[in-house]
């Protein structure tokens, strides 16, 4: 017997709406739209980017993985973050007939700007939050140049 989520009968539109929320959430229908996982990855954790004054903060949804199966890398203005949820091993014993936690590797890539400095980065991860702070450059101010007559 396989078990089945209870629907009430009472709220056809709610489902209706989360369907076509899923359709538009597809690769299908990107439109331009910030592509930054790869199609052999798993699973697809959120991800916050914010602008400080003095630098790029990167906060990543990485419940249940461990700092250590993570890899963040830089190269060329792109950020990758790579790691894996491992799988649990599940009993016979245990009944188990519902997986819904996705698990596997996972793959994001951004893009940075040019003030974004390589050499200023630093990542940890606290309560299932990758946090990644990306220092920016010291750009020289434009100034003006006087032209001589």
């Amino acid at each position: 017997m396989d078990l089945v989520r209870y629907r009430p009968s009472g709220f056809p539109l709610r489902d209706l709406s989360h369907e076509i929320n899923r359709l538009f959430d597809s690769p299908l229908f990107d439109f331009g739209q910030d592509v930054s996982s790869v199609e052999t990855s798993q699973w697809v954790p959120a991800v916050d980017i914010r602008e400080e004054q003095d630098r790029f903060l990167v906060e990543a949804d990485v419940p249940g993985v461990s700092p250590e199966d993570i890899e963040v890398t830089m190269e060329n203005g792109v950020l990758s973050i790579r790691g894996e949820r491992k799988h649990e091993a599940v009993s016979e014993e245990g009944g188990v007939r519902r997986v819904e936690r996705s698990q596997g590797m996972f793959y994001r890539r951004f893009s940075l700007p040019d003030s974004a400095d390589p050499d200023a980065i630093k990542a940890r991860g606290s309560n299932g939050v990758l946090i990644i702070e990306i220092g920016k450059r010291q750009i020289a101010l434009p100034r003006r140049i006087p032209v001589e007559g």
